[in-house]
């Protein structure tokens, strides 16, 4: 089981050229690095934002929301709701089960195309720093900026979201820490509460 704190915006379209610019010259160790590319599959429960569940690589994952979540603020352009998330993923090494050709075309499961950006901070004596995932480097607490191109039902979505991990007592920290790190210096596109929120939520709004 993991706990994180999150925060997410979504956005109808493609990345606006002047976030990706800034993502990949700004956020990226490397600004020729290549996103990864994937499809996870959700189940939709409708009107229900606090729960989540996907099938992805083979394993599910469930993901539940605490009730609370906060509106916080980065500069006078960021302003997103910090949620608190507890995730556990689950595998079968028999690979029996959680397989993609079980679901077949049953709507209530939803695809979800990804291609994302992104980019891992270790922070350490209150301070944030990027770091390479290609290396041994063993993080304890840190955070992942992430940029993404999202498609569901034909429809184009892009979203920026953190996700802060480590110690329970460190993770709301972990994650200002990153945001005041890499949005020290963000001008471009604002980013609006009522936009920022999870992808149990987007599924709805996308419906």
């Amino acid at each position: 089981m993991l706990t994180t704190y999150e925060i997410r915006w979504f956005y109808a379209g493609n990345i606006p050229e002047n976030v990706e610019y800034w993502f990949k010259h700004n956020c990226l160790l490397s600004p020729i690095k290549v996103p990864e590319k994937r499809e996870d599959v959700y189940l939709y429960v409708a009107k229900c934002d606090y729960l989540g569940i996907k099938l992805r690589q083979g394993a599910l994952e469930i993901k539940w929301r605490y009730p609370q979540s906060n509106a916080i603020r980065f500069g006078s352009l960021i302003e997103g709701n910090l949620e608190k998330w507890k995730k556990w993923r689950c595998l079968d090494s028999t690979e029996e089960t959680f397989q993609l050709a079980q679901i077949g075309d049953n709507p209530i499961w939803v695809r979800v195309a990804k291609v994302r950006y992104s980019q891992l901070y270790q922070v350490t004596a209150n301070t944030a720093k990027p770091v390479s995932t290609d290396t041994d480097i063993d993080v304890d607490n840190g955070c992942t900026l992430e940029l993404t191109n999202v498609e569901i039902n034909g429809n184009t979505w892009w979203s920026i979201a953190l996700e802060a991990f480590g110690e329970h007592s460190k993770l709301k920290s972990n994650l200002q820490l990153t945001a005041d790190f890499v949005f020290r210096d963000y001008n471009i596109f604002p980013l609006q509460v009522e936009n920022s929120y999870s992808y149990p939520r987007l599924l709805t709004v996308d419906s």
